[in-house]
């Protein structure tokens, strides 16, 4: 059953996921509030309640539940750092009345909000992607300099997810019954390695794309130079070593929670064509 329309807070209302996210629940007939760093560079629809405020920072998140009943929330802060103040934030959410709230997983080990969630009483949904499609951009540079994309692990396979299709699951969760408790993992339609991905966007674009595989060191050396942390490259590492076996396997989770099935690769490169030197 889906609820009348309510405020809904939306966390991260700027990223990948929040962004089509706030898109969905506005065009829905709901009423949105953007949880951002800074409102004056948000650019998020008319119509969207600005609400400076950073999950990581309980102080400023005082009023930020206030006349809302939902909330879409995300278990990272700063530099993807799971958050550490899960109890506190649950506290304020119960105290102004939210009934419903999801959670956008950033890792495969339980972080102190997803603990917090569980245990406070709200109706919540976790969403766990596996890659997302959008990762696709850090070869945007290369691929418009030189049509060559030099990355590593050729041989994994990932069912990349549309980040859109993330942002319908949470939307589908937050205002409609029947996905309390539930954990969805959420993928693509198709299980594809980085350079059958470089082949389609080649297609796309109409011209010769290629993929050069760097050696394990040179990767690990290039995320280095990039100042992720070691405990990060080991991450890096596993789950391009030795990834979870939903990671590469193509579940019908989108299709089942939204009614519509799940993007493809292609679909998201040619919404993104122009980041690639297409038109």
């Amino acid at each position: 059953m889906t609820e009348a329309p309510t405020t809904i807070l939306v966390s991260g209302a700027t990223g990948n996921v929040g962004r089509p996210l706030v898109d969905r629940l506005l065009a829905s007939g709901h009423r949105v509030r953007a949880l951002t760093r800074d409102p004056a560079r948000a650019h998020l629809p008319g119509g969207t309640e600005l609400f400076r405020g950073n999950l990581a920072d309980t102080a400023s998140l005082a009023d930020a539940f206030t006349g809302v009943t939902a909330a879409h929330l995300i278990s990272f802060g700063d530099d993807y750092a799971p958050l550490t103040n899960g109890e506190e934030i649950l506290d304020l959410a119960r105290a102004a009345g939210v009934r419903r709230v999801t959670v956008l997983k950033g890792d495969l080990e339980k972080t102190d909000l997803d603990r917090a969630v569980e245990a406070g009483g709200l109706d919540h949904t976790f969403l766990a992607p596996v890659e997302f499609m959008s990762n696709a951009l850090e070869w945007a540079d290369q691929v418009r300099d030189g049509g060559v994309v030099r990355d590593g692990f050729a041989g994994m396979r990932s069912a990349v997810v549309h980040d859109a299709d993330i942002a319908a699951v949470a939307a589908t969760a937050l205002t409609t019954d029947g996905h309390a408790g539930r954990e969805y993992w959420l993928t693509g339609p198709e299980a594809l390695t980085a350079p059958e991905r470089v082949a389609v966007l080649a297609g796309v674009l109409g011209r010769d794309v290629r993929f050069v595989e760097l050696t394990r060191d040179q990767v690990v050396r290039r995320w280095r130079d990039q100042g992720f942390s070691e405990d990060d490259i080991e991450f890096f590492v596993m789950v391009r070593t030795n990834p979870p076996e939903a990671g590469c396997t193509p579940l019908p989770t989108v299709q089942e929670v939204t009614g519509r099935p799940a993007r493809t690769f292609a679909q998201w490169a040619r919404e993104n064509a122009g980041a690639f030197g297409g038109v």
